[in-house]
């Protein structure tokens, strides 16, 4: 099961599993394909991590996901998809959710009538 939150889940295509499954297994091979744009700094080249085996570095199982280089899920070209280990996706979007848990704090304080002040 896609680890989709149920609130965005109607950005995505009806057919979101069979790209990623596409993406993943038939393009990666089942390996991340992180060039180092996650910007861990742990690999150079390409990521070696494959999905189901052992991570490099912490030994947990890699799950191998689909990123949206362009943090939108609507777009599912194929330029803008990349297979990435668990590890790799979390540190390439980790700019983009701290951004958006920023928008939904205020969003929910604005609903709740608070009003945040602006230093």
């Amino acid at each position: 099961m896609s680890p989709i939150r149920p609130e965005n889940r109607h950005r995505y295509p009806a057919d979101w599993n069979a790209i990623s499954l596409r993406i993943r297994t038939t393009r990666a091979a089942g390996r991340c394909e992180c060039l180092g744009e996650c910007g861990r700094g742990t690999h150079s080249g390409r990521c070696p991590n494959v999905n189901g085996q052992p991570a490099y570095g912490t030994g947990s199982r890699v799950v191998l996901t689909v990123a949206h280089l362009d943090h939108t899920p609507e777009n599912c070209d194929e330029t803008n998809l990349r297979a990435m280990c668990q590890g790799c996706h979390l540190h390439y979007d980790r700019d983009h959710h701290r951004q958006t848990a920023a928008a939904t704090r205020r969003a929910a304080i604005e609903a709740a009538g608070q009003l945040a002040l602006d230093a």
